[in-house]
């Protein structure tokens, strides 16, 4: 099966690399910036091309992989055959928004975080859902080849589950990033907490969240919650966040 790549990011980079590796052909990839298309293009011997107009028609898979509120827009100018299959790759935009690609549509949607330096390797699992029976069974042909696991979602499913992966990565490591300040501010090395951090993660892998808890808060130590409080009252938003979430995890037990 041939592959057109629309989009040049991190998504569509490491898709198109693992694509490749797995033995699927990638003819194309687009992108506005032809310098962004050029590079991807040129590491998986792939042709590269800024003009949506040119995009390769004949192709039997486009993956739209680009910036969640530019998928409808682009997706509307795209001219491709109504028997190609339209992929786009977001956990938040409906599915539907493909319909007037093709006869065959669906969601890739990529459950990881995607950095610039993601191992081509990495665990890729993937929500997917299609708007009939073929797409998704080429989808599933997709999945297979990149050896990944999948969780059938529709619209709404897939959109709680990116809330939930907001919890567990942004908010989590807006979390990381505020007791890092907390180290900081008292010349501790905050990697002395990177054992904590990973066993947290370990004890998840066998455990629902609920009976993972640990801390003053969980015991009702409220002798130790007040010390810490005392020594975050000079910064107020660190304050409302150790007591916010204190106050959370208290009513969660009550």
């Amino acid at each position: 099966m041939n592959v057109v790549m629309i989009g040049s990011g991190k998504v569509a980079a490491l898709l198109s690399k693992k694509i490749h590796n797995a033995g699927l052909k990638v003819l194309q990839v687009y992108s506005p910036n032809l310098q962004h298309a050029t590079l991807l293009a040129d590491i998986i011997n792939a042709e590269a091309t800024n003009n949506i107009e040119n995009i390769i028609q004949s192709a039997n898979i486009y993956i739209i992989a680009i910036a969640d509120d530019s998928i409808e827009g682009v997706a509307s100018k795209l001219n491709v055959s109504k028997k190609a299959l339209v992929l786009h790759t977001s956990g938040a935009v409906n599915m539907n928004v493909l319909k007037s690609c093709s006869d065959f549509y669906g969601v890739l949607y990529p459950i990881q975080s995607i950095s610039k330096t993601t191992d081509n390797n990495a665990v890729l699992p993937f929500a997917i859902d299609a708007n009939n029976d073929i797409a998704m069974e080429t989808i599933k042909f997709i999945t297979n080849a990149l050896h990944s696991n999948v969780e059938i979602l529709n619209d709404l499913q897939r959109l709680h589950l990116h809330i939930a992966a907001v919890f567990v990565n942004n908010f989590v490591n807006f979390l990381y990033f505020n007791a890092s300040n907390i180290c900081k501010d008292a010349t501790i090395n905050f990697n002395v907490l990177q054992p904590l951090i990973e066993e947290t993660a370990l004890r998840l892998r066998n455990n629902l969240p609920e009976v993972v808890f640990t801390g003053p808060a969980i015991r009702k130590d409220f002798s130790t919650i007040n010390k810490h409080l005392k020594v975050l009252e000079t910064n107020e938003q660190l304050f409302e966040l150790y007591y916010f979430l204190t106050k959370c995890i208290l009513v969660k037990e009550s």
